[in-house]
C-alpha cells in the first residue's frame, strides 16, 4: 500500500532525530573528519537506529543515538584497518566541488566555539583518543556512558581521556602561545 495511516512510533523518531541531529553531524564529522564519511555514517545510524526504534527503552535518545554511531564508526575504523587504505580523489590530484566549511551544519552551530586550530589539532588525535575525548568533552557524557558505548573498562576510557587531551594540549601550545593565552617562561 503506497499510502499508509500515519505512524505515531515514526513521528516520534522523527521529532527526537531532528532535536539531535546537528550534535550527531557534529560528532560523525569530528570522528571522521571526513564530511562525506560523517553524512554516511549519521545516514546509517539514522536507518539502524530507525530499525530498532522499537527496542528503545525511552530514557537517552540522544546516548542512544550516539551509541549507534559510534559503535558504527568503530566497525569501520576496524575494517578499513584491515582492508588497508584506499586512494582518494586527493591523492589522484582531482578536484571536487563541495560547498565551504563555514556551510557545514556543524560549523553553523559552533561557529566561535571551536577555533579551525583545535579542530585541526583534534584530527591528529589517534580514533581511539580522538572518540573518547569527543564523548567526553563535546557531548558531555559520563565515563560510563562512554564506556558502555565503546564497550572498553572505565578505566580505558579514562586513559584514553588523558592521553587524547594530553596530544590536544601538545598541539595547541604553539597557537596558544602565538595568541597569547600562554606565556613564555621568560615573560612572567
Amino acid at each position: 500500500m503506497l499510502f499508509r495511516k500515519a505512524n505515531p512510533n515514526r513521528d516520534r523518531f522523527e521529532r527526537q532525530a531532528e532535536a539531535i541531529f546537528p550534535a550527531i553531524f557534529g560528532t560523525a564529522l569530528r570522528l571522521t573528519r571526513d564530511r562525506e564519511d560523517a553524512e554516511d555514517l549519521v545516514q546509517e545510524t539514522m536507518i539502524r537506529a530507525y530499525e530498532a526504534f522499537d527496542r528503545f527503552d525511552g530514557r537517552n535518545f540522544k546516548a542512544w543515538m550516539l551509541r549507534i554511531l559510534t559503535n558504527l564508526y568503530i566497525n569501520r575504523y576496524r575494517q578499513r584497518r584491515r582492508e588497508g587504505p584506499l586512494s582518494s580523489l586527493d591523492e589522484e590530484g582531482s578536484i571536487e566541488p563541495v560547498s565551504s566549511a563555514s556551510e557545514t551544519p556543524d560549523r553553523l552551530l559552533l561557529d566561535g566555539l571551536v577555533s579551525a586550530e583545535v579542530e585541526e589539532a583534534l584530527g591528529k588525535v589517534p580514533a581511539d583518543f580522538r572518540l573518547a575525548v569527543v564523548l567526553s568533552d563535546v557531548e558531555e557524557m559520563s565515563y560510563d556512558e562512554i564506556a558502555q558505548m565503546t564497550e572498553v573498562p572505565i578505566g580505558t576510557v579514562r586513559s584514553r581521556i588523558a592521553r587524547g587531551r594530553a596530544i590536544l594540549r601538545r598541539e595547541l601550545e604553539a597557537f596558544a602561545r602565538r595568541e597569547g593565552y600562554l606565556k613564555e617562561a621568560n615573560e612572567e
